[in-house]
C-alpha cells in the first residue's frame, strides 16, 4: 500500500498554474518580474542609504510622495499597458459583424409586421478564422477592406497566410501573439504584447513615465554621491554601478522616447518606417510621403483624444490626395501651416 503511494505521480505546478506551462507566458512573467525588482533596487537603494531623501519625508513631504507617486503611476501604466489588447484583427471582424447584425436587426424590426416572413438570422462562428467569421452579412468584411486600397487590389495580395483573415491597411501578423494586429508598430518583449493601434497612445506615456522617473532617481543618485563621497566608498560603489545602468537606461529611453514622438507626429509606425519597401502598397510612393499623416496637430490630436475605438482603420489616400503630400514645401506653406493642419 506504502508502494502503491509512492508510485502515484506528484500534481504538476504547471497544471495549477496555468500561465507556467506556457513558455512564452512564462518568460513574459519573469520579465515583469524581473523589471519591478528593477524599480524596487534602484529606489530602495535611495531610501535605504540616501539620509538626506530620508529626511526630506519631513521636511518636505510634497517632494517624497510626489517621487513615490511617479513610481506608482510608472508600474502601473506599465501593468496596464502591458494587459492591453494592441487591437486584433479577428476582434475587429467579430465587432464588425455585430454592427451588421444590429443593422439587418433594426432595418427587419422597421418593416411593417405582414411583410416579415421569417427570421433574419447572422451566423458569427468564432472558432473559424477568415471570411466565416462575418457569416451571411451583404456587407462582408472583404469588400469593406479592399474599398480602403486602390481599385484593381487583388485580394490574394492582403490575405494572411496563418489567420486566413484579409488584412486592412497598416495591419500585419505578429508571429509572437500569432494574431493580425491593427496598425502594427512592434512586439514589445518587455510588455509582452503587441504594439498597435489601441495600445500605442498607452506605450507612449509609459515611456514619458519612466524616462521622467529615470531623470529623477539618476539626480537623487548624483546628489549621494556628491555628499558623502568619502564616508562609505563600499556603498559608493554600488551606488556608481546603479548610476552607470540607469544612464545606459536613460540613454535607451530617450531615444526611443524621441523615435515614437517623430512616429506620432507623422502618423507613422515602427513596422512602415524600417520595412517600407516590403509593404506592397508603399512602394509607389515616394520616401518623404506620409500617406496616413493629416498635418502634425491632428495627428497628435487623433493619437490622444479622437481615437474612440480601437477598432477603427485609416483607408488608404488615393491618387490625387498622395500627389499633394508630394508637392515640396514653400514659404508659403510655412506661414499657412501646411504642415501641421
Amino acid at each position: 500500500m506504502t508502494m502503491m503511494s509512492c508510485c502515484v505521480p506528484s500534481r504538476d505546478s504547471s497544471d495549477r498554474f496555468p500561465c507556467l506551462s506556457d513558455p512564452v507566458r512564462r518568460s513574459t512573467l519573469c520579465l515583469r518580474l524581473a523589471l519591478v525588482m528593477l524599480h524596487l533596487i534602484f529606489v530602495g537603494f535611495i531610501f535605504i542609504f540616501n539620509q538626506e531623501f530620508r529626511d526630506n519625508i519631513k521636511e518636505q513631504p510634497l517632494y517624497t510622495s510626489t517621487y513615490l507617486l511617479l513610481v506608482a503611476v510608472t508600474l502601473a501604466q506599465y501593468f496596464f499597458t502591458s494587459g492591453s489588447s494592441p487591437g486584433y484583427v479577428l476582434d475587429a471582424m467579430r465587432e464588425f459583424a455585430k454592427t451588421e447584425a444590429s443593422l439587418r436587426a433594426s432595418e427587419v424590426s422597421k418593416q411593417p409586421a405582414s411583410s416579415k416572413n421569417g427570421n433574419v438570422v447572422v451566423t458569427i462562428d468564432r472558432n473559424r478564422s477568415g471570411e466565416h467569421l462575418v457569416g451571411n452579412n451583404p456587407m462582408n468584411w472583404t469588400k469593406m477592406v479592399m474599398d480602403m486600397y486602390p481599385p484593381g487590389t487583388s485580394v490574394r495580395t492582403y490575405t494572411c497566410s496563418y489567420c486566413n483573415v484579409v488584412q486592412p491597411p497598416r495591419a500585419k501578423h505578429c508571429h509572437d501573439c500569432d494574431k493580425c494586429v491593427l496598425q502594427f508598430d512592434h512586439h514589445c518583449v518587455w510588455l509582452g504584447t503587441c504594439i498597435g493601434q489601441g495600445n500605442h497612445c498607452r506605450f507612449w506615456w509609459y515611456i514619458l513615465e519612466e524616462t521622467a522617473l529615470s531623470i529623477w532617481t539618476g539626480i537623487l543618485y548624483i546628489k549621494y554621491l556628491q555628499a558623502s563621497f568619502d564616508k562609505a566608498w563600499l556603498v559608493d560603489v554600488i551606488m556608481i554601478i546603479l548610476l552607470s545602468i540607469l544612464s545606459i537606461a536613460l540613454i535607451f529611453l530617450l531615444l526611443l522616447l524621441l523615435f515614437h514622438s517623430y512616429l506620432v507626429v507623422t502618423n507613422q509606425t515602427t513596422y512602415e518606417l524600417v520595412r517600407r519597401r516590403r509593404i506592397p502598397y508603399m512602394r509607389t510612393i515616394p520616401e518623404r510621403v506620409y500617406p496616413f499623416s493629416k498635418g502634425a496637430c491632428r495627428n497628435l490630436y487623433n493619437f490622444c483624444f479622437a481615437r474612440t475605438s480601437i477598432y477603427a482603420m485609416e483607408p488608404l489616400p488615393g491618387a490625387h490626395e498622395l500627389e499633394q503630400m508630394s508637392v515640396p514645401y514653400t514659404c508659403l506653406d510655412v506661414i499657412s501651416c501646411r504642415c501641421c493642419c
